[in-house]
């Protein structure tokens, strides 16, 4: 059995297999001298064990290999090892002659020394006297190497024979120490050299230090001992090589010691007899991901040894077994009930202390005494594989309970329970139901620290969990976890960094998207349209603008997919897809709608967008509440303020299904045309040409005519409005602007063609572009008779450019399913454009200097600083309507500003596409009809003026809620000494420069 010294007690085969490490540890190489052997040979046994050498009891050899008997040249010794092992023995030099003197011995036993070579190069050291099969060795004694066990002469010291030797270590002959080994005890069994049954001597105690038998090293500890017993070896002149050996050696997983095998007498589970049934109840089992079922778990199964689950110790289960002191009379206790009946004692706690005094008359009569408890305690791995029905106390409770419910439905854990947790789980469920404990399993990886190491409290060579959580946010954590490979059982280092990406990835654009629907919901009201109330969705499903079509079509997706993979629980694949959804949300949904969301396209068409952003956050936080439940909790108390009948929280909504339209030809299109995008954006990049350059024309090539009516059709504004692009040209004919050109794949025809590769590869090349798309057709090609499929050949599609087109007036990108084109000319109706884009800019680059949010009205006027303000001024006014959609307001004359206006930033700019400027941003200012307003008064002035300077003073926001109220008209009668007047918005006065302005064009 695996044991534990720290522990002072057996493990089982899966705990002993959970903490590997790598160890240097001593080989030697030990000659035991052949009894009655003619040349006086000795066998050559290897052990990285040498503390097990004092309890050696058998030398075993494998009957199906060659072995030599060689004299060493040099020295004369005589060695019996496998042929294919003679390579291990030590190299030796020849001796040299001193010039005066005996000759020089350069022997040098110890392996420190470089191994040989070879089995060539100690033909140089040594003869081969005799070949012979090992079976001719079983039998032969040998003089032991110590005398502690001389009590086992009759029996022991002589070789036997079992296929568990191997030939690629040692040397072909292995010692047995039927103590210290699993298959030395199986081989001495076999052969006799000690009986089953028997008290077997196990020279070490509890603690791994020698018994009083091994006189010479007693109450030393086995491990400190190995280069002491070294010692001994060489001064009886037995030890033939020796060294140092980088192994995986088992250790602990409690007290992290070095385990050692040793016989302890133990109970067991008979696994072995079950393992039939433990396969075929993995197959009915369903893991994530499927190959830790079908390879790590399938193998451990196929693998299992009977299972120990005894221990000596005093804290734990007890053993509910009652022996007799002779152990012919055994009871197994399966109640409490039971006990008390046998015993007559009342039991109150089932803890050792509580029931190991407690004993059970002999059903044999009194002569043969009393059982007793037998002292040891159950595997703490036995309580855990009993959890499903050990928790709610079956089979005395809650029968119907478990049998309802019994395999349970869904377990994790991570992968270094596939030996552990979920093995006890199956082996017991096995065991007494005949089925699996379980019906789905994850099985995560381990988290590592960053530097690949296991996470260590000690080395604190990780981050502290609440300073994660602190910095970052629980929410955040988990989707770093749910989408990192831990879940797909494989290792993670885990670094802070990872988490921070995902705040940034998710987080912050999944926030910025809701914030972006409350800021412009609020300014419904701000502009006086009425609170926010999002439109139902029947009605919304029935938008004619493509991109409520498209996102509403991506949000049944969303759900269908996060339900289609949760169900088969692959949490793995949910956050890459959530991370698209959300990008395209904000940088499509959000970013090309922003007109319509901010009110710029009529109140209906803006309540619709809104409306839709919204049925789409609260659907996606209800999707992804299971994985961030304190960020989509904190989303949904603000949006289910909108929504009469709410639930409470997002965690008592239901979980959202597929409701509505799933438009999968415009989910397409918008991806294609994102991805028409992406490459136009490429090739602006190629040719230094920035978006804020507008370009004439864009040729699209694709054969889809359905696609190509789209992009120029339903999806055309925001293709052009996002390239500034003037012109979209589609195109189904892929041959107009595209070369074809053919190439064979090498990688997958150069070994099945060989010699004929370079024939094949010539006439590939030459295919005529008819004769690639007759190729593509048929689907194969024969050549010089050989047939080639469509994997066979690389088709390599490239831009044709017109023949009036040079590089930098034309260039293409593409796909392999979309071809793009610009035309990279520029004229001067293009560098207006490219100005205005310029101006657009820099007012917003402004906006955010003043820390304005995307709701705070304010008035833009312009200024020029050239010499020569014709030119500025054409072009303003030939981009007006460019400029206004692009700010939200009309762009002004700076000599337009009030003298009562607040200025609340101001910037000159300087050679912005050879033009100086400067940009004043202003509250709104009230503008008055100076004679209409004397008019109102009979030309008193004083009374104009008292009127003036009240509205002056008058909240903006108040002063335009109250002409909202009043249909564009308020009274006032509320200044002292003057009469009461109704005044007229757009006739007296005007709330804005911009709505004069505007005004003033009109008439």
């Amino acid at each position: 059995m695996p044991y534990s010294t720290g522990l002072k007690t057996p493990l089982s085969n899966f705990e002993a297999n959970s903490n590997y490490k790598e160890v240097s540890d001593p080989e030697i190489m030990v000659s035991f001298p052949i009894v009655d052997d003619p040349e006086g040979a000795s066998f050559v046994a290897w052990t990285t064990t040498p503390w097990t050498l004092p309890s050696n009891l058998a030398l075993c050899v494998n009957a199906n290999f060659v072995y030599v008997k060689v004299r060493n040249k040099f020295n004369g010794k005589i060695y019996v090892v496998a042929e294919s092992r003679l390579a291990e023995l030590p190299v030796e030099k020849a001796k040299k002659v001193a010039p005066n003197g005996p000759a020089a011995d350069t022997q040098i036993p110890n392996s420190k020394t470089k191994p040989s070579g070879g089995k060539s190069q100690n033909v140089e050291t040594y003869e081969v006297m005799d070949k012979f099969p090992g079976s001719s060795l079983v039998g032969k004694k040998y003089i032991p190497l110590f005398d502690y066990f001389k009590d086992f002469s009759d029996s022991a010291f002589r070789v036997v024979a079992d296929d568990y030797v191997t030939s690629d270590s040692g040397t072909g002959i292995v010692h047995c120490a039927p103590a210290f080994g699993e298959d030395d005890y199986r081989v001495c069994i076999a052969n006799n050299i000690i009986n089953k049954g028997e008290s077997l001597v196990v020279a070490v105690d509890d603690n791994g230090r020698f018994t009083d038998r091994i006189t010479d090293f007693r109450e030393k500890y086995v491990k400190d001992a190995d280069n002491d017993i070294t010692q001994a070896v060489k001064d009886k002149g037995r030890l033939v090589k020796s060294g140092k050996f980088m192994h995986s050696y088992p250790f602990c997983w409690r007290s992290d010691t070095p385990l050692i095998y040793r016989a302890v007498p133990s109970w067991f589970i008979m696994v072995e007899k079950i393992k039939d049934q433990l396969l075929e109840n993995n197959k009915q089992t369903y893991w994530v991901p499927d190959f830790v079922k079908e390879k790590r778990f399938h193998n451990w199964l196929e693998n299992a040894r009977d299972w120990a689950v005894s221990r000596s110790r005093f804290w734990g289960t007890p053993l509910p077994v009652w022996a007799s002191e002779d152990g012919e009379e055994i009871v197994v206790m399966d109640s409490i009930d039971k006990l008390e009946k046998l015993s007559g004692a009342k039991v109150t706690d089932l803890h050792r202390h509580y029931i190991d005094h407690i004993t059970i008359p002999s059903s044999r009569g009194t002569e043969f005494g009393v059982l007793r408890r037998v002292e040891d305690v159950f595997d703490c791995w036995f309580e855990s594989g009993s959890m499903p029905y050990a928790y709610i106390h079956y089979p005395f409770e809650n029968v119907e309970l478990f049998e309802n419910n019994f395999p349970g439905h869904f377990v994790a854990e991570g992968l270094d329970q596939t030996r552990g947790w979920f093995y006890t789980l199956m082996v017991l469920s096995t065991a007494l139901f005949g089925k699996p404990a379980f019906r789905n399993l994850i099985c995560n990886g381990l988290v590592l620290a960053e530097d690949g190491k296991k996470m260590s409290k000690r080395l604190k060579n990780y981050p502290q969990p609440s300073e994660v959580i602190n910095d970052y946010g629980a929410d955040a954590l988990r989707l770093y976890l749910i989408n990192s490979p831990v879940v797909r059982a494989e290792p993670l280092r885990f670094k802070k960094e990872g988490v921070f990406a995902v705040v940034k990835d998710v987080f912050l654009p999944w926030y910025n998207a809701y914030r972006f629907l409350v800021q412009n919901a609020k300014r419904l009201e701000i502009d006086g349209f009425g609170p926010f109330i999002p439109t139902d969705q029947k009605t919304l499903q029935s938008s004619s603008n493509v991109l409520d079509q498209w996102i509403n079509s991506a949000t049944q997706s969303l759900v269908h997919f996060v339900r289609q993979e949760m169900d088969a629980y692959r949490l793995y694949t949910v956050v890459p897809y959530l991370l698209k959804f959300l990008d395209n949300l904000t940088n499509i949904y959000v970013r090309f709608n922003r007109k319509r969301l901010k009110g710029r396209t009529g109140e209906g068409d803006c309540r619709t967008a809104l409306s839709t952003l919204y049925y789409v956050l609260l659907t996606a936080c209800k999707a992804m509440s299971p994985l961030t439940p304190f960020f989509t909790e904190v989303l949904y108390q603000n949006l289910r303020k909108v929504s009469k009948g709410s639930e409470e929280s997002i965690h008592y909504c239901s979980y959202p299904i597929v409701e509505g339209q799933r438009w999968e030809r415009i989910e397409q299109s918008v991806n294609r045309m994102m991805t028409l995008i992406d490459l136009a954006r490429n090739i602006r990049e190629r040719h230094n040409k920035p978006l804020k350059t507008p370009l004439r024309e864009m040729v699209v090539v694709h054969p889809d005519s359905e696609f190509l009516d789209d992009i120029v059709g339903k999806l055309r504004e925001y293709v052009l409005e996002e390239l500034n692009i003037k012109s979209l040209v589609p195109c189904n004919d892929t041959l107009k602007y595209a070369s074809l050109r053919a190439e064979p794949d090498f990688s997958v025809l150069g070994k099945r063609l060989g010699k004929s590769m370079g024939v094949v590869a010539k006439e590939v090349k030459a295919m005529s572009t008819a004769d690639i798309i007759a190729f593509e057709k048929a689907g194969e090609l024969t050549i010089a008779s050989h047939t080639l499929k469509l994997t066979d050949i690389k088709i390599v599609r490239g831009f044709k450019r017109p023949d009036n087109r040079k590089e930098d007036e034309m260039d293409a990108a593409g796909d392999g399913d979309v071809l793009v084109i610009l035309d990279l000319r520029t004229d001067d109706s293009l560098f207006e454009a490219g100005v205005a884009r310029e101006v657009v800019n820099r007012i917003q680059k402004l906006r955010k200097k003043a820390a304005l949010e995307p709701t705070d009205m304010v008035e833009v006027f312009f200024k020029s600083l050239d010499n020569d303000e014709k030119v500025s001024k054409q072009i303003l006014e030939s981009q007006e309507s460019y400029i206004k959609d692009a700010i939200g307001s009309p762009l002004l004359p700076a000599e337009l500003i009030p003298s009562h206006a607040i200025t609340i930033d101001e910037e000159s700019f300087h050679g912005i596409s050879n033009l100086s400027f400067v940009i004043t941003l202003a509250r709104p200012s009230l503008v008055f009809n100076a004679d209409a307003i004397t008019a109102l008064y009979g030309g008193n002035t004083q009374y104009c003026q008292g009127l003036q300077t009240y509205l002056l003073m008058r909240d903006h926001h108040n002063l335009k809620s109250e002409f909202q109220q009043g249909k564009g008209k308020i009274n006032v009668k509320c200044i002292e000494n003057q009469p009461p007047v109704e005044v007229i918005l757009g006739k007296h006065v005007f709330l804005s420069v911009g709505d004069h302005f505007l005004n003033s064009k009109s008439h």
